[in-house]
């Protein structure tokens, strides 16, 4: 395998990261740091992963986070931070004890807790937002006034406490470790990597289109997905096994991360598309086939209605 070293991760916190700026031994540790993180957030997956990156919710946070001048690794966290809390309120919902309450009493209470989730939705996720803003070096923190200010633009009627008791819940809910990774981190490492190992495309104009795509990705992850299975099984209607199955794919950031990039190469320039296939490859240990399938997927969406003949490479055959 060639290089495989994840740098630094603050390297890439900037909107306009530097590359080839890192040494390859830094590169190489950080990128086998990266691949065991991503083998255990997949190793223990809950079963409602990935139901909290609604395309509503997801745009939700993109436009604020616009609005608040916020930098990409931010909205990307802020995406990954109410994803995270999310699950962890679900899970308390059907695995904590209730004590005290018998027969009907006990459907009522989860009802409560039910209502109590979604009636603060928005203040959770704005809590995310300032949260992922923290994070960042490069931009002013949304602090509780623009916060509240917001909210107050919705009719919601928050007091500047309460806004402070959501961060806590938040952090409290996560134990306080907000630093996720999110695919963007995996993008401008891989990145880095393929311009040590001589790819031909610039890696500023490559990592503009990345962070397009990855946008796009975002706001129509299912329906990218819901095609990836179905042209994988050769079959519009999986059963609930395949489904399930199909969640390790659907978590993985590297792949995500190499589906990306090599979409990003073969909008750039087609000519050099498989070459960057072969680096990825490389580089990652995931398959020549696994990526273009994951190409296929995003560009069909972007281009519309395509057949296989008019990208160059087949359509998927079988992913797992």
């Amino acid at each position: 395998m060639a290089l495989q070293g994840p740098l630094a991760l603050g390297a890439f916190s900037s909107p306009d990261p530097l590359f080839g700026e890192v040494a390859p031994e830094i590169i190489e540790d950080t990128l086998i740091h990266l691949a065991m993180e991503n083998e255990q957030h997949l190793s223990v997956l809950p079963d409602p992963a990935g139901c909290f990156r609604e395309a509503r919710a997801v745009e939700f946070i993109f436009l604020l986070s616009e609005k608040w001048h916020l930098d990409q690794p931010a909205r990307y966290q802020a995406v990954e931070l109410l994803e995270r809390f999310m699950i962890k309120q679900v899970e308390q919902i059907y695995t904590s004890p209730q004590q005290n309450v018998i027969g009907g009493e006990e459907g009522r209470s989860q009802n409560s807790l039910q209502e109590q989730i979604y009636d603060t939705f928005v203040l959770r996720l704005v809590s995310c937002i300032q949260l992922a803003s923290k994070l960042s070096l490069h931009y002013n923190a949304v602090n509780s006034d623009t916060a509240l200010k917001f909210l107050q633009s919705l009719r919601y009627s928050y007091t500047k406490q309460e806004l402070l008791e959501s961060e806590l819940a938040v952090l409290e809910t996560l134990q306080f470790q907000i630093n996720v990774l999110t695919p963007l981190a995996y993008i401008e490492l891989l990145l880095e990597v393929l311009g040590h190992n001589g790819c031909l495309l610039p890696a500023k104009p490559l990592h503009q289109m990345c962070i397009q795509l990855l946008d796009f990705f975002y706001l129509k992850r299912d329906t990218i997905y819901d095609t990836l299975l179905s042209t994988a099984i050769e079959n519009l209607t999986p059963s609930e096994l395949q489904i399930a199955k199909f969640l390790i794919v659907k978590e993985d950031l590297m792949l995500l991360a190499v589906g990306i990039i090599s979409t990003s190469a073969f909008m750039l320039n087609p000519e050099h598309w498989k070459k960057v296939v072969e680096h990825l490859n490389c580089i990652t240990g995931i398959t020549s086939q696994s990526i273009s399938e994951f190409s296929y997927a995003v560009l069909k969406h972007i281009i519309g209605s395509i057949t296989p003949k008019q990208i160059p490479f087949s359509a998927p055959k079988a992913l797992f």
